[in-house]
Formats: structure tokens, sequence, C-alpha cells
């Protein structure tokens, strides 16, 4: 619960007004000159972990009725970005899909597909990132430590390689590897080359971590791989 004061006046924001109040700021803001509000909700998987079927059922309720009235234009000048997992969405006992007036509004139609799809529809499943947009990915992180810790990046395109070739050689990774996982783990190696300047990448990484790697890859598709990339 909150409380919200306006000069002498003093409004409490309630599990039945909070959406009425978020209007109200929208509103406010288009006032002091911003083009609306953009509100961002994640983890819309813990409706979906609720165990209390008529608890998950007014909490999709309030989705619907948000839906509705953007579509609708009864809510101006905000919109709704809500992130959740594919299960939390499709499952039809305790998803957003289990809500059959969410799921006819919500659901796919017949022509997209995983390749061409409508990214103005309600729902856009994001892919997951390629080797090379990950490649990308890490060279930006590289730069943006150095730039953090005042030093040069020194690790070249092959053990930016060798990182990868890694982190995707390990057991499951080509369907359970995350973004997260692979950023964590950069993170920790370059922090611990910049804390321990006498250590090189194959000493961390192990020499043998190709050879190790269930399913790894040879050296020359490696470097085919992300070749575009090299400087």
């Amino acid at each position: 619960m909150s409380v919200i004061k306006f000069g002498k006046l003093a409004f409490i924001v309630t599990d039945d007004t909070w959406y009425d109040f978020l209007k109200i700021f929208a509103a406010f803001l288009v006032g002091a000159g911003y083009k609306g509000m953009l509100v961002l909700i994640d983890e819309i998987v813990n409706i979906f972990k609720i165990s209390n079927s008529i608890t998950r059922a007014n909490n999709y309720e309030k989705i619907l009725t948000m839906y509705n009235d953007v579509l609708q234009g009864k809510a101006k000048h905000i919109g709704f970005l809500m992130g959740g997992t594919t299960q939390c969405i499709e499952d039809k006992y305790k998803g957003v899909y289990s809500y059959e007036a969410l799921r006819s509004r919500l659901s796919e139609g017949h022509f997209a597909t995983a390749d061409v799809k409508d990214l103005s529809a309600p729902i856009i499943r994001l892919q997951m990132l390629s080797q090379e947009e990950m490649y990308i990915l890490i060279e930006k992180l590289l730069n943006i430590h150095a730039q953090l810790y005042n030093y040069t990046p020194n690790l070249s395109h092959e053990e930016l390689v060798y990182f990868l070739t890694v982190e995707y050689n390990r057991v499951g990774a080509d369907t359970h590897i995350t973004p997260r996982e692979i950023i964590r783990d950069f993170i920790e190696l370059i922090n611990i080359l910049h804390q321990n300047p006498d250590k090189n990448v194959s000493e961390i990484l192990g020499d043998n971590s190709f050879q190790m790697a269930k399913g790894g890859i040879s050296d020359e598709e490696i470097h085919s791989e992300f070749q575009e990339f090299e400087v």
C-alpha cells in the first residue's frame, strides 16, 4: 500500500485503485510535457505460480482490463510491456491462456512463422541470441569493462572465440544456456585477468577445454563461424 499526496489531500493506493492512479500519473506526465508513460512489468510468471485459481483469475482479469482500455482508448498516453516465459503464457491450466478472454485476444493467427513474425502483435516471441550476436555482446562488455577500470583491452579475437566456444560446448548449452550465464562467466573471466595480469585466457579456461567439452567443434569451424567479426 502506498500514499500519494497532493497538497493537503492524501490518497491511499490500494490493490483496487493502483491501475487508476497509473492512468492519472500518465495524464500528469503529459501535462508536464512528456508524450506519455510506458509501464514495464517483468516476471509475470509470478502470476502463473500463484496456487489459488481465484487469485490468478483476478490478476488475469486486471490484465484483460488494461489490454481493453489501451486498445479502446479508455487509457490514454499509457502503454504496458510485460515479460514472461513461454510456459507462463501458454499453459492452459495456470498460464495467461488459461483465461479464455485473454487467449482469444493474444494468441497468434495462422500466418506468422518462426522466420516471419508480426512485430505489432500483442505477443512478440523472442529468439535466443545467436553465437555471432553473443560475440558482439561480449566484445562491447570488454570495452565497457576497460573504460570502467581505465585500461586498454588486450583480448584478441581468437581469445573471445575461445571463451564462447568453451561456453557453447558445455553439455546442454545448445538449449539451456542463457545470455545471463555467458555474461556472468565473461565478467568473471575479465575480472580475473584484470586482477591477475600474469594470467592468460588459456590458463584460466584450460588448454584442453575444447577436447574436454562434449560435442566440441574443431578450430577450423570456430574460426570460420566467427571470421566475419575479426578485426
